[in-house]
């Protein structure tokens, strides 16, 4: 491939014959879709909309972009592209560490597994070869033991494992991957992809080789130029200063609380009365021990805690806000060293850490309501129990194996499907839409599912960035959130941490982007136009995998329930006049991609 930037190698293995070629990532896909999450999608398309997600057809996709492994600031994310079992829907998921590097470094743009393998096996990947090795003996075994056997067996320098867990090996539908024992492709049942086609791990080994930038003069004073917003103390990316920096993500919960936008007891309440004892200022004062980081990230917004005594010992990375809520405030527990034990635990078996939290909140409706026999549910706060049912969805025992295959099918088989929080059946994340509104069209509009990362519009609403938006107003949220949606789709195509977007914008992503590949001219609005394309790459494809006209909604509960908390007190989420704004920005028909939008942007 003449851009620079990208390794000119992709590894696509066929697990039912063991065998692997290799080639280039086609041109024109990179110029139009750029990488990791944009070519991913595209290779997920090609294997087709209507393919069954656990069956051979489906494609599993592990992919850099054009800055990964390069000295970019907070460019170690890896994209986990595939159709989800959980949705239907294509989902990519993204994970940080230094698993992306160290791809980019073995020499490859991205790994495509197609096929089911006769038996368990993990990949080896190194000096840009692809080796499948047997993984018998590590089946059955959980995330943590499995990378502790890998680097034994290859050596623990310039060695990076990701490992599903018991839960991908059961295909539970909200399965992970997990990178370097906490990181994980959370969300969309990607890990649940790997253990239907028997791929228990890839390794990759491969020292630091930074890719070289086609202008690399320019290259120097693009990256400097981007880690001075990085660095700039108004911003809360800056190091030690910024709160990102400081308390991690969980700097949210006090916030949304405060706003009446966070969750509780299944979202039955806007606030919880626990929540500062869940917060990232209490982590910081009673559990923090160190900052790890990622691979080029200044800002170490991960937070190593340790729980020293007691029933839920365990040293882990880290109580981000989304788990924090989810089996947190979601579940009327506020106990954040259980917590911190369940996320743990969570990451070991492998599966989403939102997803399992709102599995349960869900039961403890049910629970109270009456809805199932009070020995099968939970009431709310009650740790031990939490922990108990989370292993009986992991290995898929008693009740665990109903709750296994997602809240939707649960909530619909106990006659109330109205206590399901989900979109496209994906669970709704840590901001309640009655609280902030840009994040209910958000969640309905997202092309996986709910999501708080297609188009981060908290950003906006809560005042992090330039572009300040009221919260409780949802006029102009169709026009916020097509704008965030298609900036984070070239930033998750680059790949880039999507906390670079609190500091940087498309004209930063357009200078790096531009330098590093040699393409002559690049500017804000290509990075516009091609983040517009991927994301109708992907509502096209959901289009035709049977997600038509009305599947953008959201629980009635949202719509229904007015708002209980001081700051959105009576508030509900007006989802029909967002949509309409945001159909007419989009240019789609009631959520549909429409023919002229398809040949406007190339894609047909």
């Amino acid at each position: 491939m003449a851009l620079g930037g990208y390794a000119g190698r992709v590894g696509t293995v066929d697990l039912t014959t063991g065998t692997t070629t290799y080639a280039p990532i086609p041109e024109e896909w990179a110029r139009k879709y750029i990488g990791a999450r944009g070519v991913g999608v595209r290779y997920v398309f090609e294997a087709g909309p209507t393919v069954d997600p656990l069956g051979p057809d489906n494609v599993l996709c592990f992919m850099n972009g054009p800055l990964t492994g390069t000295e970019a600031s907070m460019s170690g994310r890896l994209a986990i592209v595939t159709k989800s079992p959980l949705t239907g829907t294509v989902t990519d998921s993204h994970q940080g560490g230094w698993s992306a590097a160290r791809l980019r470094w073995a020499g490859f743009d991205g790994l495509v597994f197609k096929g089911i393998s006769p038996r368990p096996v993990y990949a080896y990947v190194h000096d840009g070869i692809v080796e499948l090795k047997d993984a018998s003996d590590l089946w059955g075994k959980g995330v943590h033991e499995t990378r502790d056997i890998l680097r034994e067996r290859h050596g623990a320098d310039d060695l990076s494992v990701i490992a599903i867990g018991q839960a991908g090996e059961n295909t539970v539908r909200f399965a992970s991957w997990i990178n370097e024992n906490d990181r994980a492709s959370g969300r969309g049942g990607t890990g649940c992809v790997g253990g239907a086609k028997k791929l228990k791990a890839v390794v990759i080994k491969a020292a630091r080789n930074y890719p070289r930038a086609a202008d690399r003069e320019a290259w120097r004073a693009a990256h400097a130029n981007a880690l001075k917003k990085i660095m700039d103390e108004a911003n809360i990316t800056s190091p030690r200063k910024g709160g990102l920096s400081v308390y991690g993500t969980n700097v949210l919960m006090n916030v949304t609380n405060t706003i009446g936008a966070l969750g509780a007891r299944n979202s039955q309440e806007t606030s919880f009365e626990g929540a500062e004892h869940l917060s990232g200022e209490y982590v910081k004062e009673h559990y923090l021990i160190d900052d790890p980081t990622c691979h080029a990230c200044p800002v170490a917004c991960k937070k190593e805690v340790e729980v020293k005594e007691g029933p839920y010992k365990v040293k882990m990375e880290s109580v981000e806000y989304e788990p924090a809520w989810s089996l947190g405030a979601n579940c009327g527990n506020d106990n954040v060293a259980a917590v911190a034990y369940m996320i743990d635990r969570a990451n070991d078996w492998g599966y989403d850490a939102i997803e399992i939290g709102q599995v349960l909140s869900c039961l403890m409706e049910a629970t109270q309501r009456e809805y199932v026999p009070a020995g099968e549910g939970i009431q709310w706060g009650d740790t031990d129990r939490m922990i108990e049912v989370m292993r009986m969805v992991a290995f898929r025992e008693g009740i665990g194996n109903r709750l296994a295959d997602g809240i939707e099918p649960f909530a619909r088989s106990i006659g109330h499907p109205e206590l399901a929080m989900t979109v496209k059946g994906q669970a709704t994340p840590a901001y309640d839409p009655r609280g902030l509104k840009g994040m209910g069209l958000g969640y309905a509009t997202s092309n996986r599912g709910a999501c708080h990362l297609r188009g981060y519009s908290p950003a906006s609403e809560l005042g992090v960035i330039g572009l300040k938006t009221d919260p409780l107003a949802w006029q102009g949220k169709g026009e916020l959130l097509k704008l965030l949606q298609d900036i984070h789709a070239f930033s998750d195509s680059l790949d880039l941490c999507k906390f670079s977007a609190f500091a940087e914008g498309p004209e930063e992503y357009a200078e790096q982007y531009r330098v590093m590949t040699g393409i002559e001219r690049f500017g804000p609005d290509d990075v516009l136009k091609a983040g517009e394309r991927i994301y109708n790459l992907e509502r096209y494809y959901n289009n035709l995998a049977g997600f038509r006209e009305g599947s953008d909604t959201l629980p009635r509960r949202f719509l229904e329930e007015p708002s209980n908390a001081k700051g959105s007190l009576g508030q509900v989420c007006e989802l029909d006049k967002m949509l309409d704004e945001y159909y007419r920005v989009r240019g789609w028909r009631n959520g549909v991609v429409t023919e002229e939008k398809l040949k406007e942007l190339e894609i047909v």
